[in-house]
């Protein structure tokens, strides 16, 4: 009888898609473009000025797996700022400026890894962009250009009418080609609008003009729970033609939670390694046990397991079984007790009181066993039905 593969997939030896091909750049240490893998960004909510609490958001960032992470520049304050929050920051950090040419020099000179910098604002810039290219080349510091419907040139608007695809696009290459002409080429743009339908197009377009990596973002996406379906959807179909080099899920949420959705958004595309995968069924009438209940707590039981472990909890008999053989950990419940699956086999029966408590025991079991056979780490993936 062939063997069939239990527990968290691994990333496919194919990717969903061939990678589009851009040139590679560096933020930090962290390599973006170029067959690089897509990494995760933030941006901090603090006064940047406010060291002490910038630094321990950014802390807070690192820890949920933000890979980059943005600043708000818009004082001096701020400015003078930079260079303590670059040097003790563990990740790559990138000023966010607007409409001070002189915060850009700033930036640089502080050692930010990246400066990010829009078109539609930065009418002093023109002038001076031989002057930031020749800085930002001294110091090898990337710049991003950053596209915004909600602040698009008026010209572009007066042109087009509205936001339009045509109109982010022809924004972002006008304002690379003012760089371009004084041999800087160290670019990353984005041309991020809330609506996932022009957000896709534009990207589309402008993956078809230029070689630049590409920072993806559904921008003002709004709520957690809207914020995370409209990100979702227009990352999936971008990245699944393989447009994207780094992304910013944009929620009205702590920025903790965009790194979240956003490492979640990758790990279901296979563009990064699984961990801690929860799969439950959404209950029914069948459904014997609170399935809702019993997800939450073995979740909460499984938080900060460092091994990727995808554990089933299922609520009634019917795909329950079949569920729970084929994760690595896994419980089919019903009349009052639930039979406990490890690699899919029944070890044991136990009463609905103790199911959380036999799961987390035998996680653990599992875990530990996984870390002395060398398994890569990462948080555990847990299926709940």
């Amino acid at each position: 009888m062939t063997a069939v593969p239990l527990g968290v997939p691994e990333v496919p030896a194919r990717p969903i898609a061939e990678r589009r091909v851009s040139r590679r750049i560096q933020v930090g240490p962290v390599a973006v473009g170029g067959g690089a893998p897509v990494s995760v960004q933030s941006m901090t909510t603090t006064r940047t000025s406010d060291v002490g609490v910038t630094l321990q958001q950014i802390a807070e960032l690192t820890a949920s797996g933000c890979q980059i992470v943005r600043v708000a520049c818009p004082t001096q304050d701020d400015a003078d700022a930079l260079a303590t929050i670059a040097r003790k920051s563990q990740i790559p950090v990138i000023a966010d400026i607007h409409f001070q040419p002189k915060y850009v020099f700033a930036a640089i000179e502080a050692g930010c890894a990246a400066v990010r910098v829009n078109p539609g604002n930065i009418k002093q810039f023109d002038d001076r962009v031989k002057e930031i290219a020749q800085a930002a080349k001294d110091h090898g510091t990337p710049i991003r250009i950053g596209v915004n419907a909600g602040s698009l040139d008026r010209r572009l608007l007066r042109k087009y009418g509205r936001a339009t695809p045509e109109a982010l696009v022809e924004s972002a290459l006008w304002e690379a080609s003012l760089f371009e002409e004084h041999g800087f080429r160290d670019i990353k743009i984005s041309v991020k609008h809330n609506d996932p339908v022009v957000m896709i197009e534009a990207y589309r377009q402008l993956a078809e003009q230029c070689d630049y990596p590409l920072h993806l973002g559904v921008t003002e996406a709004g709520p957690a729970f809207q914020g995370t379906i409209k990100s979702a959807v227009a990352f999936g179909a971008l990245l699944s033609r393989g447009i994207g080099d780094t992304i910013r899920v944009s929620l009205s949420a702590p920025p903790a939670e965009e790194v979240k959705v956003g490492i979640q958004i990758l790990q279901s595309l296979g563009l990064k390694e699984r961990r801690l995968e929860i799969v439950s069924c959404p209950s029914c009438g069948r459904a014997q046990v609170d399935v809702y209940q019993l997800a939450e707590e073995v979740t909460a039981g499984l938080d900060g397991m460092e091994v990727p472990l995808r554990v089933a909890v299922m609520g009634c008999v019917v795909n329950g079984p079949g569920e729970a053989r084929e994760a690595d950990l896994g419980v089919a419940s019903g009349n009052g007790k639930g039979q406990i699956f490890v690699k899919g086999e029944v070890i044991k029966t136990v009463p609905e009181s103790k199911i959380v408590e036999t799961l987390i025991e035998e996680a653990m079991k599992i875990a530990e066993q996984m870390e002395q056979d060398g398994v890569g780490s990462g948080e555990p993936a847990v299926t709940v039905s």
